[in-house]
């Protein structure tokens, strides 16, 4: 199987699956003398990780992490380093009803056609858990993106029909609510609808923004490499992702020329242009414009849901199928992380591609 790297510069490998020893990454181009610590990408797992609350699957793993190469007292020698998460929880018996059928929602049907065999133990490569390799290596890219002043703000902003009010935006409430939201009214109303769904056997879709913030202009290449491009490409690599915008995204499909463009001002000096407004979500021509880069990712439902669900088998037989083992009721939460992660890499790799045209 290709496909499992992502980066020119700033390159990530991840590699194992759900009920595999474990799961891990290599990061390969960090640069040398950067403080990293397991610490430092523990914060992030502890984001993503299951089994919190009851919004999560009742998974329990620890998803502790450990640096198996590429750091030495403390700071990286810009050798590869190699992340590993070891699983411990995994149920792999739930599955032994459903592994000669394709369930609903899945991958398993492609991975038949594409790969003539699958791991049908908890979706194998294709489930979520491979977004803890991810996580660890994207948390090594947050790290060195702080030192050049890049920063993130990633949050759900919607929960099946409930939208957060951005009058309502209050960034300390992200990370101490279990939806990751910013809006305190909208979750307490997404709480009481996630509920009910749990109730029915059921699940939601949601939508994930991410704010980066300190991004100088001119980062990206134009054509083929824009840096909007670049991260729409790393965020559908996220398996649940079935949209993707950038600023105003779809709506500006609705929007006329005058509404939507960004006038430009100064404070009299080449270095102090910036973006009156910021309708183009921080990206022109596929090139940072210094403004905030403004992103949302949108999550379908869990597609493993509890009630009993018309299939075929691996021969075409018409098969009905009650899906056991532990799922989120959403997926958006935890992957709200996913998705900032991801977000560094594709950024730091775009830095470390100017600072190659620029030494040149």
């Amino acid at each position: 199987m290709s496909g499992s790297t992502i980066g020119k510069n700033f390159r990530v490998t991840t590699w194992g699956e759900s009920h595999g020893k474990g799961i891990g990454a290599v990061v390969d181009g960090c640069p040398s003398g950067i403080s990293l610590s397991e610490e430092d990408i523990q914060i992030f797992l502890d984001r993503r990780k299951p089994g919190k609350d009851r919004f999560a699957t009742g998974r329990k793993e620890s998803d502790t992490v450990e640096i198996l190469s590429g750091v030495f007292e403390g700071k990286t020698t810009g050798t590869p380093i190699s992340l590993i998460i070891k699983n411990s929880d995994q149920h792999s018996s739930d599955y032994e009803n459903i592994k000669d059928v394709y369930r609903p929602g899945h991958a398993d049907f492609g991975y038949d056609k594409r790969f003539g065999f699958r791991d049908y133990r908890g979706g194998g490569r294709s489930s979520g858990r491979e977004t803890a390799g991810r996580v660890a290596a994207g948390a090594v890219a947050v790290r060195v993106l702080s030192d050049m002043g890049v920063s993130f703000v990633t949050y759900v902003n919607q929960i099946g029909p409930i939208i957060s009010n951005p009058d309502n935006f209050d960034e300390a409430f992200i990370l101490n609510n279990p939806l990751c939201m910013a809006d305190r009214d909208a979750y307490e109303r997404a709480v009481s609808y996630l509920d009910e769904l749990r109730e029915d056997k059921d699940s939601s879709g949601g939508c994930v923004t991410c704010i980066i913030r300190g991004v100088r202009a001119g980062i990206g290449d134009p054509v083929f490499e824009k840096l909007d491009a670049e991260l729409a490409k790393a965020v559908f690599s996220i398996g649940a992702v079935k949209g993707f915008e950038i600023g105003e995204g779809f709506k500006a499909a609705s929007l006329k020329g005058s509404e939507n463009n960004d006038a430009f001002a100064s404070d009299n000096t080449s270095e102090g242009i910036y973006t009156v407004t910021n309708h183009c979500g921080g990206i022109l021509g596929g090139i940072s414009t210094g403004s905030d880069i403004v992103m949302r990712a949108y999550f379908k439902p869990t597609p493993s849901i509890a009630r009993l669900q018309q299939t075929v088998d691996r021969e075409g037989h018409p098969v009905t199928i009650e899906i056991k083992g532990r799922h989120d009721p959403i997926i958006a939460p935890r992957a709200a992380v996913v998705v900032e992660t991801m977000a560094a890499v594709t950024v730091l790799d775009a830095y470390l591609s100017a600072a190659r045209i620029e030494d040149s």
